[in-house]
């Protein structure tokens, strides 16, 4: 019988030992987890985290952007860069992440029109140009010069990247078809990028992109501007997608872009970041 009481008071001071130990990790644990939302500043740790859908021909800006911000807020930006039709398509599919920002506003317009925005506002504005072969061999100065016989010709695929569409859109107004451009194409891209590093690569005579594309490559290629009359001006918008949950940290995401540094970036790129100057323009609900 004594046998008996000693073996369950035996297990009733195990249990007693256990709980203290459980007790003991669940302190250490929680202890644990406040610390790791701290930073060695004393700072709380990044409290949001926004899925940004970039064209990939704006990265070099962005990702500039992008550091200053992390720097001065708690909120961790994660990019997907590629083609503007590209990230529309994804975000269409997967109906996740917080903020848009292609390489022209139609693809923000299109994202709208499928109720997929919730705000959008311009950021910066570009036109085409032509990027040639250094020292310009063969003598490019028009739109025109891009059919001439044995003259190779790299273009963005207007079913995959805003300058391929543009593209397509600003030979038809100086009466050029896509197909005339058949026998000289010899290269079509995913993103404006690979255009200039064919260039870059004397792979190609020619090729159209954005003007401020076109100043990343100065040291290997030329480029040749086309007039304002024969020429087609696409403005770059953000745009809060509707279904993101971090509505306010979109937006301040997006506030810090028109802000004085995000301008300042923007601008150190030669991206022109208003027709009028005005770069304060509020966001525009649909």
């Amino acid at each position: 019988m004594r046998f008996g009481r000693a073996m369950i008071k035996n297990r009733q001071q195990r249990i007693r030992r256990l709980g203290r130990c459980i007790h003991c990790l669940a302190v250490i644990l929680v202890v644990w987890l406040c610390g790791c939302d701290r930073r060695p500043d004393g700072r709380a740790g990044r409290d949001a985290e926004l899925v940004l859908y970039c064209g990939a021909g704006i990265r070099p800006p962005v990702a500039e952007v992008i550091e200053a911000f992390e720097a001065k807020h708690d909120i961790r930006i994660v990019t997907d860069y590629a083609g503007s039709e590209v990230l529309l398509s994804k975000i269409k599919l997967v109906r996740s992440g917080d903020l848009y920002l292609p390489g022209e506003k139609y693809y923000v317009d299109q994202a709208h029109e499928a109720g997929l925005i919730a705000a959008s506002r311009p950021v910066f504005y570009w036109a085409p140009v032509i990027l040639v072969a250094k020292g310009n061999p063969k003598g490019i100065v028009d739109l025109s010069d891009l059919l001439r016989e044995g003259t190779r010709v790299g273009l963005g695929d207007p079913q995959a990247c805003a300058i391929g569409r543009t593209t397509k859109h600003l030979l038809e107004k100086n009466g050029i078809a896509w197909a005339d451009l058949t026998r000289n194409l010899k290269f079509q891209s995913q993103t404006v990028n690979e255009l200039g590093m064919q260039i870059q690569a004397g792979s190609l005579d020619a090729v159209i992109v954005w003007d401020s594309i076109a100043r990343y490559y100065r040291d290997h290629g030329d480029m040749i501007t086309i007039p304002e009359e024969k020429n087609i001006v696409s403005s770059a918008d953000i745009g809060i997608l509707a279904f993101s949950r971090r509505q306010v940290a979109a937006q301040t995401f997006v506030d810090f872009l028109a802000s004085p540094v995000g301008t300042a970036i923007l601008n150190r790129h030669h991206y022109s970041t208003g027709r009028t100057g005005n770069h304060s323009e509020p966001f525009q609900k649909p």
